[in-house]
């Protein structure tokens, strides 16, 4: 198994839910943290617990949908600290409800988030993986992008497109010893799942089932590569 001491990892989406698990873990397993999110507060609470445990943090609040501020995440992580090894592209954004109500800039927004800007950080990280032979990036899709269902088109439409993103990225890179994964989640017991009465979140999967996946690849061997993981819950949620 690989170490990821004194390696650097950008984590989006990382002020809570499947974010802030892969944060705490990556930071408990030496690798330093950049972590990026819209929330300021909720960055500096993950931060601090990194810190706790002996780990090293940056927070880095940042629009995923804007194009500078994505510029921004890449920039101060490197000025931090010199380099970038791991990159997790797992904040996700989405409205439900039918397609004929649904808003044309809701769309605009589902897609921006949840595939062109892992479109756009991994342009700019790869650079720095390709210099060093060697590196990762992992998108965190889901369930979703493999199966459709009512009132979800466009987050499933975005979800679709990062499994496609990834397999071709991983087309091209591959020969340069850097991992691409897609991570494939069912229902996961987040703050994204609003309370639903059918639902028992306690059996759910755990954000922290879906940190150790990202932990498996980013610490398996180099003559291999889990291009896709899917995480279902072991026992059905629907009750």
């Amino acid at each position: 198994m690989k170490s990821l001491a004194g390696k650097v990892s950008i984590v989006t989406g990382a002020g809570r839910g499947i974010g802030r698990a892969i944060s705490v873990l990556l930071g408990r397993s030496g690798s330093r943290v950049a972590l990026a999110a819209r929330s300021e507060s909720q960055l500096r609470a993950v931060g601090e617990e990194i810190r706790d445990q002996g780990g090293e943090a940056l927070v880095v609040p940042t629009d995923l949908s804007l194009d500078e501020e994505i510029e921004r995440l890449v920039t101060a992580t490197l000025e931090k600290w010199g380099s970038i090894d791991h990159l997790i592209n797992n904040a996700g954004w989405g409205k439900t409800g039918p397609i004929l109500k649904a808003k044309r800039e809701d769309w605009d927004a589902t897609f921006r988030v949840n595939l062109r800007a892992p479109m756009v950080l991994s342009q700019l990280v790869l650079p720095k993986l390709m210099e060093k032979g060697e590196g990762a990036i992992i998108n965190i899709s889901s369930v979703s992008g493999k199966s459709g269902q009512e009132n979800t088109a466009a987050y499933s439409a975005s979800k679709f497109g990062l499994i496609g993103f990834t397999e071709s990225l991983y087309e091209e890179v591959r020969e340069y010893g850097i991992k691409v994964t897609v991570i494939l989640p069912g229902f996961v017991d987040t703050p994204m799942i609003p309370p639903i009465k059918r639902l028992d979140r306690t059996r759910m999967i755990r954000p922290e089932d879906i940190a150790r996946a990202v932990l498996f690849v980013l610490t398996s061997p180099i003559t291999s590569c889990p291009v896709e993981i899917t995480v279902r819950p072991q026992k059905s949620p629907y009750v």
